[in-house]
């Protein structure tokens, strides 16, 4: 069996990545692995033997040569990701298994199933490629009304705009949806009920494609159902699947730090606290601070106006503890710009724009645009 002209008839036409070169005749070794690269989103080429071909040797992402077909690898050419891989678990040990490693080059041996969760992920990694990860960037109100999804969504679609592969994560259950924002209430694609019980890894390309494109970014949003909760596990495998696109992600939280929500804040590079210019809205963003920033590594404040009697920005990040990321101007008229269809960070001279395109440019070096 070699599955090669399969393999490759099959990804052109579902679009799955190429994977590794298995190389095996053991038939339940075989299922095994065939199981986790459809895991992992990508489709093997699949031998008994060393391929004829040295260039399917040579150009495969990874190789998998089973235990039972090692010894029928010898002489192939020395590589790096090449990995021995066994179904007898406790022979890690066994001075003959490492013999056979060495013999065809071998980085490791592995043993199923106790390995299957990092082969997972391995195979994943090298068929994506080992780009950089996206700056990740999550916007969390201080107060009710602070215009928090508005900041979120100005961020991604400015920076989508500027030419940078962008995705938007909306993780506040009961903020009534970024797709309405950016009016793509009807927009094909998943939402979050459908990653509601995800666990272990989501293919990062898979993710990409099967979200809503709007705007130039790809948007993970509600939909007009009954709240879904969202374990922890889940929001940890979608936001390290977005973040192995590169680019930017843009999150936008709640103020109530629930599991999930801590799940998110740990996988942020930066969180900006959102805090309009009065009083009760400064002490109620000091709670909201103290519980995100022991979840958060890099927390910094945004203030928009207006400001109450003897406040200002500086004034509001020294009370908060907190660097200053910048201020957003107040903006006459937004709350009927939104309600008209107008999407935040849309025109780049307004308000928003103008500090999104600011953010980034300090955030982000020129070769991030992808």
């Amino acid at each position: 069996m070699t599955g090669t002209m399969a393999a490759e008839r099959d990804t052109a036409a579902g679009g799955r990545r190429a994977g590794p070169l298995i190389v095996t005749e053991d038939a339940g070794l075989l299922d095994d692995l065939l199981r986790l690269c459809a895991a992992a989103g990508v489709h093997p080429e699949v031998y008994h033997s060393l391929p004829e071909r040295r260039a399917s040797w040579d150009a495969a992402p990874l190789i998998l040569v089973g235990d039972d077909a090692a010894a029928r690898c010898r002489g192939a050419a020395r590589r790096s990701g090449v990995l021995l891989v066994g179904r007898d678990a406790g022979q890690e040990n066994d001075p003959a298994v490492w013999r056979r490693a060495v013999e065809i080059g071998a980085d490791c041996v592995l043993r199923l199933p106790d390995a299957e969760g990092w082969l997972v992920d391995r195979i994943a990694d090298v068929a994506e490629g080992a780009g950089s990860r996206a700056l990740t960037v999550g916007v969390i109100g201080g107060s009710g009304g602070a215009g928090a999804s508005t900041l979120a969504c100005a961020l991604a679609v400015t920076a989508a705009r500027e030419g940078r592969r962008t995705m938007l994560v909306d993780a506040d259950p009961l903020g009534g949806g970024l797709d309405v924002l950016l009016g793509g209430e009807q927009a094909e694609g998943l939402r979050w009920p459908d990653f509601a019980a995800s666990k272990g890894r989501v293919a990062a390309g898979a993710l990409e494609e099967s979200l809503p494109a709007l705007r130039g970014l790809r948007l993970l949003s509600w939909d007009r159902g009954d709240a879904v909760a969202i374990a922890p596990e889940a929001m940890r495998s979608v936001l390290a699947a977005a973040r192995r696109r590169g680019g930017v992600v843009v999150v936008d939280l709640p103020r109530r730090i629930d599991d999930a929500a801590a799940e998110a804040l740990a996988h942020l590079d930066l969180a900006l606290l959102m805090v309009s210019g009065g009083l009760r809205a400064v002490a109620g963003a000091r709670r909201v601070a103290s519980l995100a920033g022991m979840v958060v590594r890099d927390l910094r404040v945004v203030v928009r106006g207006p400001y109450a009697a003897g406040v200002d920005e500086e004034w509001i990040a020294g009370a908060l503890g907190l660097p200053l990321a910048g201020e957003v101007p107040p903006e006459p008229g937004l709350s009927a710009a939104l309600d008209a269809g107008e999407v935040p960070g849309e025109s780049p001279r307004g308000p928003l724009g103008r500090f999104a395109s600011a953010f980034w440019e300090r955030a982000l070096p020129a070769e991030a645009v992808s």
